[in-house]
């Protein structure tokens, strides 16, 4: 770590791109999803039959995908970027990316199956 983690030099990343991108994302989404499910349903709640029935409509489907896809991603980039700020050697840098990388895809694989059940 260098002497003053605050006074490095940043590097130009796409991840920082991805972080307003997966940003935008979430504040449409959770929009879409607030309002379809708790502001349209009758007693803004949905219950476990009525959960199914609007995931198993494949346009909403696909929208609640990218919502976990986008609700992951960000906060994963989240996660990374406070972690450098510390001011990681490249190396170490490298890991962490490919841990927080793994976590993301187990993470979305594990919100995929979950689905998968609920809608089955």
């Amino acid at each position: 770590m260098s002497a003053n983690a605050f006074d490095q030099e940043s590097k130009p990343t796409v991840a920082w791109l991805w972080q307003v991108v997966t940003g935008i994302g979430l504040v449409l989404l959770l929009g879409l999803h607030m309002v379809a499910n708790h502001f349209i349903a009758k007693g803004g709640l949905r219950d476990y039959a009525a959960v199914v029935a609007y995931l198993r409509n494949p346009i909403i489907l696909v929208l609640e995908v990218l919502f976990l896809v986008c609700v992951t991603t960000h906060a994963l980039l989240g996660v990374r970027a406070i972690f450098l700020d510390f001011g990681l050697s490249d190396r170490v840098e490298q890991r962490l990316s490919g841990v927080l990388k793994w976590i993301g895809v187990l993470t979305i694989g594990y919100g995929l199956v979950v689905m998968w059940f609920v809608i089955r």
